[in-house]
């Protein structure tokens, strides 16, 4: 409750000016591969905040990466203060390796630590000219899909275990055809590139593929900054909860000095001012007020969790992602 206090106080001290010299204080924020224009604009707002509250300067460095990727350089030595990532598992790594985050990092904020959610969502071309709705069309004749790849991306994971989750929903739970089902979603993967940023030049710059597969957040974007007459955002019936995990790497601020800052900075993402950025790029946010403001830019549908779904993240790394697991096989089983 206090360090939240403290990220109203933070919200409340917007007027500050600038610094006008070297800052007092550095951070680097390693974050997933299409938050860079969000955390961007969040560093506009959280500079003058931290001057006000603490009359020290900031600048907060950022890096972008797919998350399981910037969860290794982080272990080889990347010296991230603070990691905003897109998927649990990527975070837990770092717990279990080198112990770099500590356990439970999950209780040391609101929400299980995280800021705002998402889920896979679908973006099309004018028109929607393969007539692509739901998850089932994706396997059609002639579809060509993209989105990252599940084994160097968190987004492209959650895009995995949507389509999981609507395959043992539709065919009530039948794991065999269920796994059919996801091969030949892969089957139908024109480029799997390496991030959700890849993926976007790819179906948007390359021209490649009938349906891009993102964050909700990211399609609703793309849309507007590339042509809201040329794209059309498609929601499926069903979809993932997608959270954005977010922690103090433990062993990198105790050797900075700056576990303050790092802590300040991610107590400043549940501040309204952070949620209105968040929702105003269309992540569905945390907060009842700003949430209720921004309800009619997100449709309805059937959202599933993980845990419901899956029995949890420790469970889905055992039996999907684990080297030699369900997603690999499905990889090597991928067909039209």
């Amino acid at each position: 409750m206090k360090r939240l206090a403290f990220a109203a106080a933070l919200a409340l001290g917007l007027a500050a000016g600038a610094p006008a010299r070297a800052a007092d204080d550095t951070l680097l924020n390693a974050s997933y591969d299409i938050a860079r224009e969000l955390f961007a604009e969040i560093n506009e707002s959280f500079v003058p905040a931290w001057k006000a509250e603490t009359g020290r300067s900031i600048e907060v460095n950022q890096s972008h990466a797919g998350t399981s990727r910037q969860a290794r350089a982080i272990l080889e030595g990347l010296k991230a203060d603070v990691v905003t990532f897109n998927q649990v598992t990527d975070i837990d790594f770092l717990v279990k390796n080198g112990g770099l985050i500590q356990p439970g990092w999950q209780s040391e904020l609101p929400n299980n630590a995280s800021p705002w959610y998402s889920m896979p969502s679908f973006l099309v071309r004018k028109g929607n000219p393969k007539n692509i709705k739901d998850w089932s069309d994706l396997v059609r004749d002639g579809v060509e899909v993209v989105f990252p790849n599940p084994k160097t991306s968190g987004n492209a994971r959650y895009t995995y275990l949507a389509a999981y989750a609507y395959g043992l929903d539709t065919f009530k739970g039948d794991v065999a055809k269920t796994d059919e089902f996801v091969s030949q979603v892969f089957g139908h993967v024109a480029v799997f590139d390496t991030g959700g940023r890849g993926a976007t030049t790819t179906f948007v710059e390359r021209g490649i593929g009938d349906v891009l597969i993102t964050f909700e957040a990211e399609t609703n974007l793309i849309r507007k900054e590339y042509g809201e007459d040329d794209y059309e955002v498609v929601t499926p019936s069903q979809s993932l909860m997608a959270e954005f995990p977010v922690a103090v790497v433990d062993k990198v601020v105790d050797e900075r000095g700056s576990r303050k800052a790092a802590e300040g900075y991610l107590d400043f993402l549940y501040g309204k001012q952070v949620q209105e950025i968040a929702a105003k790029r269309y992540n569905r946010v945390v907060d009842p007020e700003i949430a209720a403001k921004y309800a009619g830019q997100f449709p309805e549908l059937k959202l599933v969790r993980v845990e419901d779904v899956f029995g949890g993240w420790d469970k889905i790394q055992a039996e999907h992602f684990a080297e030699g697991g369900k997603l690999d096989q499905l990889f090597a089983a991928q067909s039209r």
